[in-house]
């Protein structure tokens, strides 16, 4: 871990909600003028697109298991390489991954390439004088054979909805925003059970931080819902690791006076409405932030 260049990582599943976090920590930059260096996981998977679906195919066909969770489909040297030299140095080198049409236009403009969606563009230096390294993905947190990619984050946040409301997530986004049938995200969700359970899981014992949304509704059985409970439908348990209290500074006292209706469900528990998770985050979040900033400064 470094002082004087902060690695912070999001970590959370697929459909877990890790862009509600990301968005409390860009609302956090803006307001205090931060620049930091943003790394989406995506663009450490091991394959562009098309051939990520031959790799499945040809796993599904000799029965394997292989799954975007699993080492065999990312590059988990080269995201701990990442972490390791932005801590060491402030640089290192990133890549994005094209989602869409509107994002391949946008990269080929910069670059000058014929990229397409589902492609990666090519590996390029971290920009110079940033403030800290951003990362939000599936693993932030991993740790396997030949790699600890959790030893060099400085923040470690975890975002872990309950089973089925993650599964409900999914679902219901898999099926809106790109036609999937019930079915078939049923499947996919069986296919990544193995490498949720060996790769993603194991990673929210390492968090500093946890927020974990739970239903305050019905949602016995994720596959027959209909809609995703709403955000004042949920409580958050907000988690600190042993040790995040005295690291960070965390003060229960203040977050139960400045979080109206929360309360404490263990020593290093606090429950809140799921309305008001954004807020605790920034609530919590942005003394850590200043802290890192103020420790980077003395370091320098």
């Amino acid at each position: 871990m470094s002082k004087r260049h902060p690695v912070v990582a999001v970590t959370g599943s697929s459909g877990a909600g890790t862009s509600t976090v990301k968005r409390a920590f860009e609302h956090i930059f803006t307001r205090e003028g931060l620049h930091p260096a943003v790394v989406e996981g995506d663009s450490y998977h091991r394959y562009e697109r098309g051939p990520m679906k031959e790799a499945m195919s040809r796993a599904l066909q000799s029965g394997e298991n292989f799954s975007h969770f699993g080492p065999e489909a990312n590059l988990f040297d080269k995201l701990e390489e990442l972490f390791r030299v932005y801590g060491e140095t402030g640089g290192g080198q990133k890549r994005y991954y094209l989602h869409s049409v509107e994002e391949a236009a946008d990269h080929n403009a910069r670059l000058g390439t014929d990229l397409e969606p589902g492609q990666f563009t090519p590996w390029e230096p971290i920009p110079d004088q940033t403030d800290l390294l951003f990362y939000e993905g599936l693993h932030g947190g991993v740790v396997g054979e030949g790699y600890d990619v959790a030893r060099y984050a400085d923040l470690l946040v975890g975002v872990v909805p309950i089973a089925n409301l993650e599964w409900i997530q999914k679902i219901q986004r898999d099926n809106a925003e790109r036609g999937y049938s019930a079915e078939a995200i049923v499947d996919t969700i069986l296919r990544r059970m193995p490498d949720y359970i060996n790769h993603i899981t194991p990673q929210f014992s390492r968090t500093d931080i946890n927020f974990q949304r739970v239903p305050t509704v019905d949602t016995s059985n994720p596959f027959i819902c209909r809609s995703i409970p709403t955000a004042d439908e949920s409580f958050v348990i907000i988690h600190f690791r042993r040790g995040a209290r005295e690291k960070w500074g965390i003060d229960f006292q203040y977050l139960l006076r400045m979080i109206h209706g929360s309360f404490m469900s263990s020593p290093t528990s606090l429950v809140v409405n799921g309305g008001k998770m954004g807020f605790a985050m920034e609530i919590i979040l942005t003394p850590i932030i200043h802290r890192m900033l103020e420790e980077k400064k003395i370091a320098a």
